[in-house]
């Protein structure tokens, strides 16, 4: 397992579980997460589920009811009832910090599986691939393992947006993102009592200040609540930079060989549905869950290839031209156009009819069946 991030724990923790003999590559000294909470969605929950996380990310996290969509002036757009998903799927979505979600994983694998401090580069995948009857490329936005098997062609672009992310103490801040032209911001709960927000911009690559409460302050400050508050609570705390990218061209396969790719190595997206972390659980746990039943990893590899890349691919489609057209400045009228007109049909939904099966046992792309 090259990568100790959310997909390669999630992939080496059903392998363990089914008492196969696997190693996770880390190239940092510890495995810890920073940035912005999580969305799990119920075909994340699911895969956590499959692993024996799942109650403990639902007790950890903070259930999502409802999301809100405004213009920076404070008017609503739009309304999510996220609560409606329950009754579809049994599940609500769970918003938790990466660095929770990194722990609970961590924690449930031994550390001696986890070899940390030990960085692989494209010209050590051949001897991995030698040595090991499957090398799983775990390893995020530069990976080494598809670089050394598709080649440089395929690699992170920069989307043309960037964005300043912040984690604060909460004021009962409630989850919304908020629009302005060629920018927004957005708020989510997280557990232990804090406030998520991440503030993407339109710029070019590198072309956020050094200095984000400038920046903030001069493009969110006049800003309905809770915006300003927010980026003041910030001062003093760490504030990342993340450029936001994604992977282009589309990989033809996920496997090469006895290497095989996951997550933001095998998929990388934008970060407009947040579905990147739910993604790599998904891949992780499905291909997992499958290498521990076969002796033979071939037909298992490419099963997991035509179940899983159609479909994430076009998540990360999905995600792309969603960020695209909400943060256009010339699409602005547009786009709230666009989602007055959902946020009116969501609330005109026919609810099921009475005695309709709305929580019927499905299997989902993972191959992990659904409540």
């Amino acid at each position: 397992m090259v990568g100790g991030g959310i997909g390669g724990l999630a992939c080496a923790l059903a392998l363990h579980q089914q008492n196969r003999d696997v190693t996770v590559f880390e190239r940092r000294d510890r495995i810890e997460g920073r940035g912005t909470a999580l969305g799990m969605w119920p075909e994340a929950l699911c895969a956590l589920d499959a692993i024996g996380l799942g109650e403990r990310v639902r007790r950890t996290g903070v259930a999502q009811q409802e999301m809100r969509f405004r213009r920076s002036d404070g008017r609503t757009l739009a309304r999510l009832n996220v609560g409606r998903l329950e009754r579809r799927t049994g599940d609500l979505p769970v918003l938790i910090s990466r660095a929770a979600l990194i722990s609970l994983l961590r924690d449930a694998l031994p550390s001696a599986l986890v070899r940390t401090g030990q960085p692989v580069g494209p010209a050590d995948v051949a001897d991995l691939c030698a040595e090991y009857d499957v090398v799983v490329g775990a390893d995020g936005i530069g990976s080494a393992v598809r670089e050394a098997r598709f080649g440089a062609a395929h690699r992170p672009r920069y989307s043309g947006y960037s964005a300043w992310i912040g984690m604060v103490p909460s004021d009962g801040e409630v989850s919304q993102e908020i629009f302005g032209r060629g920018r927004k911001f957005g708020v989510t709960p997280a557990e232990g009592g804090l406030t998520n927000w991440y503030a993407p911009i339109r710029v070019p690559q590198g072309g956020l200040g050094d200095d984000p409460m400038v920046q903030l302050r001069e493009l969110f400050g006049d800003w309905c609540d809770p915006v300003p508050s927010l980026i003041e609570r910030s001062a003093g705390a760490e504030i990342l930079n993340y450029p936001i990218r994604y992977l282009a061209p589309r990989l033809p396969s996920f496997v090469s060989g006895n290497a095989v790719l996951i997550g933001d190595a095998a998929h990388l997206m934008t970060a407009d549905l947040g579905q990147g972390a739910c993604q790599a659980l998904a891949d992780g746990v499905a291909l997992g869950t499958r290498l521990a039943k076969s002796p033979d990893p071939e037909p298992v590899l490419n099963q997991y290839d035509r179940e899983r890349r159609r479909p994430s691919q076009r998540v990360a489609t999905a995600a792309r031209l969603l960020g695209a057209f909400t943060l256009r400045p010339g699409l602005s009228n547009l786009r709230d156009l666009t989602f007055r007109a959902a946020g009116t049909l969501t609330r005109h939904e026919p609810r099921p009819s009475r005695g309709a099966n709305t929580a019927s046992a499905s299997v989902s792309d993972t191959g992990v069946r659904t409540k």
